[in-house]
């Protein structure tokens, strides 16, 4: 995670330079087939235009800045109905919504969690499972995202 938010640092301030809003990252370090996904949000919502307008930026500062050692691919991508959660932040944005969480140690036996947002606060996440409440420590979050409703 320390990793990502080098990135981050790096980034986001391109990201919100061209008007957008940084809304996180994936650094999926793979050999030769590493990806930086870098996610980005905006009221209007977000066009293929739009990511290639950012990743001309934020390419330009990634070849200045030389973060990540070996070849990758760069992609800008809009967070979409499924939307990844990076941050308390964003999870507070989302109460009431239903998320999928994967943790990076268990939690009473188990790692994956499908519920309801029910309340984030000083670090903890309150998700609703099956009728039961799961205090989460946001720190032991290794991903999350949104269950999209049709």
């Amino acid at each position: 995670m320390a990793r990502n938010a080098e990135l981050e640092k790096i980034i986001r301030p391109a990201v919100e330079a061209a008007g957008f809003e940084f809304w996180g990252l994936e650094h999926l370090a793979q050999g030769k087939h590493s990806v930086l996904r870098v996610f980005i949000d905006h009221e209007n919502g977000i066009s293929v235009d739009n990511c290639a307008e950012v990743s001309h930026q934020v390419s330009g500062v990634l070849d200045v800045e030389d973060p990540i050692k070996g070849l990758y691919n760069l992609e800008i991508s809009s967070p979409g109905m499924d939307r990844p959660l990076f941050n308390e932040q964003q999870f507070a944005r989302y109460v009431g919504e239903d998320a999928e969480v994967k943790l990076s140690v268990p939690l009473n036996g188990r790692r994956k969690f499908k519920g309801t947002i029910e309340q984030v606060e000083a670090g903890v996440l309150l998700l609703l499972v099956d009728g039961e409440v799961y205090e989460i420590n946001c720190h032991q979050i290794d991903k999350a995202h949104l269950v999209p409703k049709f």
